[in-house]
């Protein structure tokens, strides 16, 4: 499916409307901001800023989410950590392992948990990644009930779940690559699966608290994706994104019909840009604009595929979510700092 005929950089929207001359400024970390279409001023102000807001964090941070109390959880993968971060103060552990689980040390890079979300019930849903399974916490307390929801399909464990979401039906998406095995490869002696698939779990908000996983709930919809990452829903359900990080890099938009199912996969956008960084996290605002670490960086879609700007960061971005109060923060997680960019457009946020 990826190796549809379209050249790189091409949308699919075949002719930018509304192009500008490309804009850009510089801060003295190394970030900027690059606005390529008219349509970025609606998203982005003139003025706006890339903070950092937290840093000094081993090597990988990701999956931020915000809950609504007032607070970012993200993963620290290295540290095999998720961390909660007060908007004002330093940030804290909330859960360790939350991760690899053996008690013979990890011989791998990644051996914590990777994205993180809320469902309708306000639960913390975390792909397990180096845990290889997918797993719920009951109540918002590092020491509440846990729940797998998904480890095995068809008899096989997971690969590693990366990155998930949920949709307005309480099921629940997720993309299973191989970056939290110990090789991260497809030849890893661990690895029990052929393939690196994107899973839908139904109806996984009424998965009862400590219920072993439902099998016959768990459905493959897409194995034909190289290495599937980030992973999210148009604000309308009608669409779900999947990007893929290597080798190639791209972005695929595929329809989801009432079943839950994905058909007519289409390349949404590709690029050979070989900054650092790749298709990795993803998010949506309520405009049905994507927001997606990519090379260099966050870039910012239109709905129809067209590269409105970037938000060039100093550090590689691993993912990023919407925050504070209005829902109009980005919040980036990227290598050891976490950045927020202040937004006019509210996300669509759990």
């Amino acid at each position: 499916m990826y190796n549809a005929p379209v050249k790189p950089g091409i949308a699919l929207a075949s002719i930018a409307l509304g192009l500008a001359i490309p804009l850009s400024f510089a801060a003295s970390d190394g970030s900027s901001v690059q606005r390529l279409n008219a349509g970025f001023d609606a998203i982005a102000p003139p003025n706006v800023q890339i903070e950092r807001v937290a840093t000094g964090f081993d090597k990988w941070v990701e999956g931020p989410v915000w809950v609504h109390a007032g607070y970012l959880l993200f993963s620290e993968i290295p540290a095999n950590s998720i961390r909660k971060w007060v908007p004002g103060s330093e940030a804290t552990v909330f859960i360790h392992p939350s991760g690899y689980l053996g008690n013979a040390p990890f011989k791998g890079p990644e051996s914590g948990s990777n994205g993180l979300t809320l469902d309708s019930h306000g639960r913390l849903t975390v792909a397990g990644h180096a845990r290889r399974n997918v797993w719920r916490l009951e109540k918002m307390d590092s020491n509440a009930q846990i729940t797998v929801l998904a480890d095995t399909y068809e008899g096989k464990r997971l690969n590693s779940p990366n990155d998930l979401v949920y949709r307005s039906d309480g099921s629940l998406y997720f993309t299973d690559p191989p970056y939290g095995l110990v090789t991260q490869s497809e030849k890893d002696p661990a690895r029990e699966l052929s393939f690196n698939g994107v899973y839908r779990i139904a109806d996984a908000t009424s998965h009862k608290p400590g219920a072993p996983p439902d099998h016959s709930k768990l459905q493959l919809i897409v194995k034909d994706l190289p290495r599937p990452n980030g992973i999210a829903f148009s604000p309308d359900g009608k669409y779900l994104y999947v990007n893929n990080s290597e080798p190639k890099k791209f972005w695929m938009r595929y329809r989801v019909k009432p079943d839950g199912s994905v058909y007519d996969g289409k390349v949404f956008f590709t690029t050979t840009d070989d900054s650092p960084g790749a298709p990795d996290g993803m998010k949506v605002d309520q405009k049905g604009n994507v927001y997606s670490a990519a090379p260099g960086g966050v870039w910012v879609f239109s709905p129809t595929g067209t590269h409105l700007g970037t938000f060039h960061l100093p550090e590689k971005v691993g993912n990023l979510n919407w925050g504070d109060a209005d829902g109009k923060s980005l919040y980036v997680t990227a290598s050891t700092s976490i950045y927020r960019i202040k937004l006019k457009i509210p996300g669509v946020r759990p």
